[in-house]
């Protein structure tokens, strides 16, 4: 199960980007990567379709692996645990603070 899920704000902690920051804007369980919004660009080359008329050299984000970023909760870097309520939810919980991260 991942700890990491979108919309997730992040710090990136290896790598060309290290340092910076971002949302989570996908997540791809099964190869474990995520896409962070302002992180890890590429360029691509593309021919002209409907949307980009033009055609020509794009930039956008490229996934990253799930190990070179960690969690940030409330601007801190958190490790991310799992508990379950008495309620039975199961939820996601800051290790460093204790608080539940999740409050659906």
């Amino acid at each position: 199960m991942f700890r990491i899920r979108k919309s997730d704000m992040v710090r990136v902690i290896s790598g060309n980007y290290k340092g910076k920051t971002g949302r989570v804007l996908k997540v791809y369980p099964a190869t474990e990567r995520v896409i962070v919004e302002g992180v890890n660009f590429i360029k691509r080359h593309t021919r002209p379709s409907q949307n980009n008329p033009q055609g020509g050299i794009v930039e956008k984000e490229a996934p990253m692996h799930v190990s070179n970023i960690q969690l940030l909760f409330n601007n801190v870097p958190t490790k991310v645990g799992y508990k379950i309520l008495k309620d039975g939810k199961k939820v996601r919980y800051s290790k460093e603070t204790g608080e539940v991260i999740d409050a659906n």
